[in-house]
């Protein structure tokens, strides 16, 4: 069965719980949905890359210039370097998985919210650019942290 997982799912599905929690090792960790711990945050980080791509195409790429309205992001971002602290200090892996999951979550708030690439025939403005970067800040954590768990951040799913 490990085998047909492949290495990603398994040490996810290892490294997500708590110690004294029982690891899930089935086919829940090869869903692809957002019921999925693991898809969601590798895809939140193969949609931030996505977003870079998009904005390239575009013409035009990140510049933090205004402030942007994403408290949920801008937060657990802020709070990603203490998380990785906690989890370094007390040994404890899930930590940071569970703090990446938030960060996934808060992405995809921000995504739907507010768009960071233009719609239709708008054209690139401060904003867009402002939260492509807040996009591109999310997307290096995610890559960050799943790199320090041994899980590879695919840039496309």
């Amino acid at each position: 069965m490990l085998e047909r997982l492949g290495p990603d799912a398994v040490r996810w599905g290892l490294l997500r719980l708590a110690g004294h929690d029982r690891a899930p090792l089935g086919d829940e960790l090869l869903v692809q949905s957002a019921g999925n711990p693991l898809f969601l945050v590798r895809y939140a980080y193969s949609r931030a890359r996505a977003l870079t791509r998009g904005a390239a195409l575009l013409g035009f790429d990140s510049s933090y210039d205004e402030d942007v309205d994403a408290p949920a992001l801008l937060r657990a971002l802020a709070d990603y370097p203490e998380a990785l602290a906690a989890a370094a200090r007390h040994r404890a892996p899930d930590r940071l998985a569970r703090h990446l999951e938030d960060v996934a979550h808060a992405f995809f708030d921000f995504q739907d919210s507010a768009s960071p690439l233009p719609v239709g025939d708008e054209k690139p403005s401060a904003a867009h650019r402002s939260r492509l970067a807040v996009a591109e800040a999310a997307g290096t954590v995610l890559a960050g942290g799943l790199s320090l768990l041994g899980i590879s951040a695919p840039e496309h799913l």
